[in-house]
């Protein structure tokens, strides 16, 4: 007859971890059955492999649709880690005994599609009922406060983890749930499916050892899986109802496969439902049982010093002391990790947060990464990212890191592809930042952080093809063929050549070269022109052939060119601010190209916007446009702007103009006196509640400029004023020399006939 050893114990808690091994020492069962997802037994061997590192997770997915996955992570100080380890150490054998996850995800699918045929007008309230999640008590809450504790979390901490030994400390942890349960019954339909399948499993492995059998569970289930619970005797757990409970459940295909973790995700709620907020705290305590504040004031004070910031011996020892006195204080056994932050605070800090956020998030949660070895089971796309990396020896990290490329050289040319062939599958390891020299030079610079979620998406995307190039190039094809908007096909074509895909780039240049044949909309080639000039002018560097691109963009050029002023023409303001960006680029794209021929064609009906009946905004950027090419001269420029800034306008006309003009630089605008004369004269003759309606739109325009820009405007400003004053001054003492005496004389005759005065 066999004997069943209930340890209940908390996910992720180190306490609990050294307790539970120190008991099974102490037991030395002959059979270990462990609450996870049945299921996931065939990934156990290979926990005991020298190269498998915490934080990992086991991950389940459904075959057909991976982005279900659920994620169980473990960590060095997780009690079921160390029984997994324990277990392969003693050659033990282990057992899952949780509700497959091939049940629970199709479960999960069944009911996410009877809500979407239930969600009408006339159900909403059914619906809503349905979809109502029962309570379930916080059997730590009601044990903490019981014992006069309002902080949940330390309480549990102060009983459990900090614990060195295991002594009645299962039993105690059974007795409790016991009595919550009592008092607060399981309700929840999934935790009652998985409590039946753990009892069945119980069963079966209970009929087929003889010897001492170990069950290591959540806390919360224990009083569920003892003796009296698997021989049908407690209320609740009858082998009758627990057979009726799990009869006919539907199922799905499931793959299970380990991947690596960091200790940031394990404050997510994961498979277990349940997580941690200072995972770097509660390994500490794993690893210093006994000294753990000392030793975390210590990598404190050394991960300031590393940023540059006074944390000397002295402060680690007053900074201890602070923290003994305030755990005597509220009666703790031992300062924990808000005693040491307040700590750490005072005498580290100087009552500044700012360091105190820095060892939250390299010390309190970390960023360690765990490693998986080969052997372990992945995709095929997994596995051939893996040896990319280690030919271009690019080792995934969780640190941010920086990569500098000169794609000038092979191996960085190769890692550029990697990198954007990942983006394009939605793989975004690396963020490719702005360079000196544009997005498209021969400089590129990534910066590089490897997310765990990643592995998921890979599984994701081997649906794409069984290798990097040829994943990204269908996804590419993909998505080209469903696209309907030429930017949208001239990014993607830029992507692809980024990414070097030889295979998607004719395909994308004759999906181009078809919708631009067809295409109407003067509004979308412009937007697309610009990635187009971009690959023509930069794609020898990448070693990419696009000589089919130039055509194209001949054809566009010229469409854009004879349609730019009807489209131009009937825009409100929100139109006609995205046909002005629509426009400039269509200019740096010219002005990537450097097409005399295209370039004059271009200039030539810019000119014509001038004087068309198009929105003001854009006859100010065109006016602005061609001061900066040098094709209107002064005089005309004065011309233009007296008009568009005369009384006759519409103040908001005007102004929509001016907001035009200043888009760009600020330099060339600061040397057109002319300019700053007539904006003068505008201002004021404005009546003073249009300025102020107008201010807003006139302080938008002018932010653009930088802060240099602006103050040399406002000395031109002002010493244009003092020009003007000292001329009208110097006008007002020459008067009697400029009178002419003889002609005024023959006015005063008639003068003094009208106003009826003898002389």
């Amino acid at each position: 007859m066999s004997d069943i050893t209930i340890f209940g114990i908390r996910h992720h808690g180190p306490g609990c971890a050294r307790s539970v091994i120190a008991a099974l020492d102490e037991l030395q069962p002959d059979v270990i059955i462990l609450e996870g997802p049945a299921d996931a037994e065939p990934a156990l061997p290979l926990v005991n492999h020298q190269e498998m590192l915490p934080p990992v997770s086991l991950l389940i997915y459904p075959k057909d649709e991976p982005r279900r996955s659920v994620s169980y992570p473990l960590t060095v100080f997780s009690p079921e880690w160390q029984v997994l380890r324990w277990a392969g150490e003693n050659q033990i054998p282990v057992r899952l005994m949780d509700l497959p996850m091939s049940h629970r995800l199709a479960l999960d699918k069944q009911r996410s599609e009877k809500r979407d045929d239930d969600e009408s007008p006339d159900d909403e309230a059914s619906t809503s009922e349905e979809q109502s999640v029962p309570f379930r008590a916080d059997p730590i809450a009601l044990l903490a406060e019981a014992a006069g504790y309002t902080d949940h979390e330390l309480w549990w901490e102060e009983q459990i983890e900090r614990r060195t030994d295991a002594a009645g400390l299962f039993e105690a942890i059974l007795e409790a749930m016991q009595t919550v349960r009592e008092e607060f019954p399981e309700t929840r339909e999934d935790d009652l499916l998985r409590e039946a399948f753990m009892r069945k499993t119980i069963r079966r492995v209970k009929k087929e050892t003889l010897g001492k059998i170990a069950v290591v569970c959540g806390a919360w289930h224990s009083p569920v899986l003892t003796e009296k619970a698997i021989a049908g005797k407690l209320e609740g757990c009858k082998i009758k109802d627990d057979t009726m409970r799990l009869k006919g459940l539907p199922k799905v295909k499931t793959t299970a496969t380990w991947i690596p973790w960091t200790h940031s995700r394990l404050s997510y709620q994961s498979g277990y439902g349940a997580g941690i907020e200072s995972p770097g705290w509660y390994e500490q305590i794993w690893n210093s049982p006994t000294d753990a504040p000392l030793r975390w004031l210590t990598r404190a004070a050394r991960l300031l010093r590393e940023k540059d910031l006074d944390a000397s011996s002295a402060s680690i020892i007053e900074a201890s002391r602070l923290a003994e006195t305030i755990a005597a204080i509220r009666e703790l056994r031992s300062p924990g990790l808000r005693e040491l932050n307040e700590a750490i605070l005072t005498v580290f800090c100087q009552g500044d947060d700012t360091p105190l956020r820095l060892i939250r998030r390299r010390l309190e949660v970390g960023d360690i990464l765990g490693c998986v070895p080969d052997e372990t089971p992945s995709v095929p796309l997994a596995e051939n990212l893996g040896k990319l990396q280690k030919s271009l020896r690019m080792k995934p990290s969780t640190d941010q890191k920086l990569l500098d490329l000169d794609l000038r050289r092979e191996n960085s040319r190769h890692r550029s592809h990697l990198l954007h062939r990942l983006n394009v599958l939605e793989i975004p390891w690396g963020n490719w930042q702005a360079s000196g020299g544009g997005d498209s030079t021969f400089h590129e610079v990534w910066q590089l952080e490897w997310q765990p979620e990643f592995s998921v998406s890979i599984i994701e995307a081997n649906v794409w093809g069984n290798t990097v190039e040829l994943a990204a190039t269908n996804r590419t094809i993909q998505r080209g063929s469903d696209a309907r908007e030429l930017k949208e096909l001239t990014l993607l074509l830029n992507s692809a050549i980024l990414a070097d895909l030889k295979l998607a780039i004719p395909e994308l240049l004759n999906r181009i070269k078809t919708q631009a044949s067809v295409s109407a909309d003067v509004h979308h080639m412009m937007d697309a022109v610009l990635p187009l000039a971009r690959i023509a002018r930069y794609s020898d560097v990448r070693k990419t052939a696009v000589e089919s691109v130039l055509p194209i963009l001949h054809g566009m050029f010229d469409r854009i060119i004879v349609g730019l002023n009807a489209a131009c023409s009937a825009l409100d303001d929100s139109a006609a601010e995205e046909m002005l960006e629509s426009i400039a680029r269509t200019q740096e794209a010219l002005d990537l190209l450097n097409d005399d021929v295209l370039s004059s064609d271009w200039e030539v009906q810019i000119r014509r916007l001038l004087t068309s009946e198009v929105h003001s905004l854009i006859r100010g950027w065109a006016c602005r446009l061609l001061l900066e090419k040098s094709e209107i001269d002064a005089e005309e420029f004065e011309r233009l702007t007296r008009l568009e800034l005369s009384p006759v306008t519409e103040t908001s006309v005007a102004a929509s103009w001016l907001t035009g003009l200043l888009k760009g630089s600020g330099l060339l605008l600061i040397h057109q006196e002319i300019l700053w004369q007539i904006l003068d004269e505008w201002l004021q003759r404005l009546q003073s509640e249009i300025f102020v309606e107008l201010l807003p739109v006139l302080r938008r325009a002018f932010s653009s400029f930088s802060s240099s820009e602006r103050r040399q405007m406002g000395e031109k400003v002002k010493r244009l004023k003092q020009e003007a004053h000292a001329k009208r001054d110097t006008g007002r003492l020459d008067e009697s020399d400029t009178i002419d005496h003889e002609r005024a004389a023959k006015v005063l005759p008639v003068l003094a006939e009208i106003m009826g005065v003898r002389q």
